[in-house]
């Protein structure tokens, strides 16, 4: 079924970590945000396709492909798309440079994002400010599987809520935000990546990785964090004005959940009685 008009037209539009492959991964929420806006750029700022994953165990639903049919419709309906591989779609960093493109898509290890206002924004994935990543790969394959157990216990929580017509909450997130450690190691990141883009001179930064979504000023630069599309579904938008805003469609979904029971309840309470 081809997609409604949109409702909504960005200037800019940022993804990352989308991990079609992996069976957790909300490729449902993501196609219906994606049938929902149009963008002059559309920036994935790596882990698209979840190499790791699919080395493991083979796992691709026809919802993974509606995904990237409708990113490849909007590069044939004229938005330019840059894809900035991560590590667990490191296959495609070997192919990636200024000249490398495939079906409109432009395939590079980094990009630059000029703002409407004039801001400059060094796009990177950022698991090379990682040190579990970058120096032991092991441990961090070690940290994906028992991610993969969070995630597993994430998907039999939100069957069972929508079992009870309730939508998606992300009890993953909520139990990694509650590890005091975890914590410390997003706060690391955001000022190691904040660090490279002042030293680069940038006016700021924006990345995925770490599945956590944020907008903050980290010692004068602007750090952005597109989150995810596992745990967060979320999406970085800069609009016609150069504002930039984050996109918490799990929470949009919610709230589309609840408008029908706001609206039923005055007529519950005006119904005649017996």
């Amino acid at each position: 079924m081809p997609p409604s008009p949109a409702q909504h037209r960005y200037r800019a539009l940022f993804l990352s970590d989308t991990h079609l492959g992996m069976r957790g991964n909300r490729a449902d929420l993501l196609l219906d945000f994606l049938n929902q806006v149009e963008c002059d750029d559309l920036y994935l700022i790596g882990d698209i396709v979840d190499g790791w994953r699919l080395r493991r165990s083979w796992y691709w639903d026809p919802m993974h492909d509606q995904v990237i049919r409708r990113v490849l419709a909007m590069a044939r309906a004229g938005t330019r798309v840059t894809y900035i591989p991560g590590n667990h779609d490191e296959v495609f960093r070997d192919w990636a440079g200024p000249e490398f493109a495939v079906a409109g898509v432009n395939l590079v290890l980094e990009a630059t994002h000029v703002a409407a206002d004039g801001r400059r924004f060094l796009l990177i994935h950022g698991d090379e400010f990682d040190s579990v990543v970058r120096y032991a790969t092991l441990l961090a394959h070690l940290g994906d599987w028992a991610y993969d157990a969070a995630l597993a216990l994430n998907r039999w929580f939100n069957a069972a809520r929508r079992r009870l017509g309730y939508p998606y909450w992300s009890l993953s997130q909520w139990l990694k935000r509650q590890v005091k450690g975890a914590v410390k190691a997003i706060d690391r990141f955001e000022v190691a990546l904040a660090e490279e883009a002042r030293r680069r001179g940038f006016d700021g930064v924006i990345c995925g990785h770490i599945h956590h979504a944020e907008m903050r000023m980290v010692n004068g630069i602007a750090y952005m964090n597109d989150g995810d599309w596992v745990e967060s579904c979320s999406a970085l938008v800069e609009h016609a004005d150069g504002r930039f805003e984050l996109i918490d469609w799990a929470a949009e979904q919610r709230r589309r959940h609840a408008a029908p029971r706001a609206l039923s309840a005055p007529a519950l309470a005006a119904a005649p009685g017996p």
